[in-house]
Parts: C-alpha cells; structure tokens; sequence
C-alpha cells in the first residue's frame, strides 16, 4: 500500500512540473488569426493577451467591413490559441488517469 501511495505523490509531483512547464510555454506562445484573406490579422498570446494588429488600409474603406474582419481574426486567433492550449495541457497530464469530465488546469 505504501509503495502505492509513494508511487501516486511522484505522479503527482511530475504531473505539476509538467503542467509548469506547460503553462510557460503557453505563456510564451504567440498565435495569429486572419479574416478576409489576410485583410486583417490579430495576434494573441497564450494568454490572450492582444500582442499585435494589422489592417490592410483597403479594409478601411467600408467600416462596418473593417469591424467584421477585426472580429472574425480575433475569434480565428482565440480559437488558434485555445487549441494549442489543450494541445499542451493534454500531454502534460498524459500517463495519469483523472475522472470523466475532469479537466486540467482546474
């Protein structure tokens, strides 16, 4: 039983290094989303944070146009940052069993 437990508290603490290191990368990590065809290109870091935006000046000349793209390259990027997110997440807790439905970080 001993070696049981002793056995789980290595998982554990290897899981938590794991998960440190995959939250720096995360943190390091820039993705960019585009709409329209390049027309419009957000940057974001893993941790959502706004790094950079570009507007090709032709998409300037209908506004409502303009916000459409700004929008629909954020969604494309949150969704870019989200999945590279799970990506990490999901091979540094690979190996150790967790309930259905639990999810990682908490």
């Amino acid at each position: 039983m001993r070696g049981n437990i002793a056995q789980l508290m290595q998982q554990a603490q290897k899981m938590q290094e794991d998960l440190q290191r995959a939250q720096e990368e995360l943190a390091n990590l820039e993705v960019t989303g585009n709409a329209g065809g390049g027309m419009v290109s957000v940057t974001l870091s893993g941790r959502m944070e706004c790094r950079k935006v570009r507007i090709d000046p032709g998409a300037l000349s209908d506004p409502e146009m303009a916000e459409d793209l700004i929008a629909a390259a954020f969604n494309d990027a949150v969704n870019k940052a989200n999945a590279a997110s799970q990506e990490k997440m999901g091979a540094a807790t690979a190996g150790m069993p967790l309930p259905p439905g639990m999810k990682l970080p908490f």
